[in-house]
């Protein structure tokens, strides 16, 4: 029978999978499967996503990338649910109005918590929240609505504590959300990017994406609640969804997402009609050309 086209681009997609995953010292990093021996040195110490067998030899639990800080040997999964760290941006929605608090879905284990006293509110106040605030808390934020905060503090179970006293933090308008897993996202000092194309980019820790126009005039003032509802143009939105299938084209290929990753993507995808980013062989071509990119670049 003869070999099927698409079948051949989506085991040419599989086959980069990892391949393409780039740091900042272009180091290709091993890739280890459930079960795939990791070491059978004895001065070792066992790590998260490792196990010891009966032969005491160490071995993978998990499909991942192996750390090594000294002795200390882990493997890091490559999908999985976000842990978050203090001083981490993420972007959440909100999923629960209770009392004095809102509970935040973040893509971790357990809903984030977004407490009264730790948002702006309208005309940047800073005074004790009183009862008529908490009365009106669904006035500011309300379930379904997606906000960029930062992770205040960490709970003893485990889910985190968020803050959006920061003005660029707050309630986010009009846009496209993407989910990624969380370890695509490179670390960088910023992940706050507003980019040449004309388009407002958020690359959070925790896996979502978020994608608006820069054009838009958010009211920070206000506190960060007030909706945007003014008329995007077209042309604005069309790169808003080129910026969305690019970032998919470089996920589905396992690539760090990062500004620069994200700039070389869409420059190389403008051969191609924002919807012919979505076929397969497109997502290839865009992904390889942004790796060389990225490699001539280092």
């Amino acid at each position: 029978m003869a070999d099927c086209p698409a079948i051949n681009v989506r085991l040419a997609v599989n086959r980069v999978d990892f391949s393409l995953i780039t740091n900042d010292d272009a180091v290709q990093p091993q890739l280890y499967t459930p079960g795939e021996e990791i070491s059978s040195q004895p001065d070792f110490l066992r790590g998260h996503g490792t196990y010891v067998d009966d032969e005491k030899i160490l071995r993978a639990s998990v499909a991942g990338i192996l750390e090594k800080v000294n002795k200390l040997i882990t493997i890091r999964p490559l999908k999985a649910r976000y842990n978050g760290e203090i001083g981490d941006l993420i972007v959440g929605r909100i999923t629960e109005v209770q009392q004095k608090r809102w509970k935040v879905d973040v893509n971790a284990k357990l809903d984030a918590v977004l407490l009264l006293s730790s948002v702006n509110l309208p005309g940047g106040e800073l005074r004790r929240r009183s009862a008529e605030d908490e009365q009106t808390m669904r006035r500011y934020l309300q379930e379904g609505d997606l906000i960029c905060a930062e992770v205040q503090s960490i709970f003893a179970d485990g889910s985190l504590s968020l803050h959006t006293r920061v003005l660029k933090y707050g309630k986010l308008s009009q846009g496209i959300l993407l989910k990624v897993p969380p370890m695509l996202i490179q670390r960088k000092k910023t992940h706050y990017h507003t980019l040449e194309s004309g388009a407002t980019l958020i690359l959070s820790y925790n896996g979502y994406v978020w994608i608006g126009s820069s054009i838009q005039n958010v009211d920070k003032s206000e506190g960060g609640f007030t909706d945007d509802l003014s008329k995007i143009p077209v042309e604005n939105r069309e790169v808003c969804t080129r910026l969305r299938n690019c970032i998919l084209s470089l996920a589905q290929c396992n690539m760090l997402l990062s500004d620069t990753s994200v700039t070389f993507a869409y420059e190389e995808s403008s051969k191609y009609e924002v919807h012919e980013l979505l076929h397969p062989e497109a997502m290839v071509d865009v992904a390889l050309l942004t790796h060389q990119r990225l490699a001539r670049s280092i």
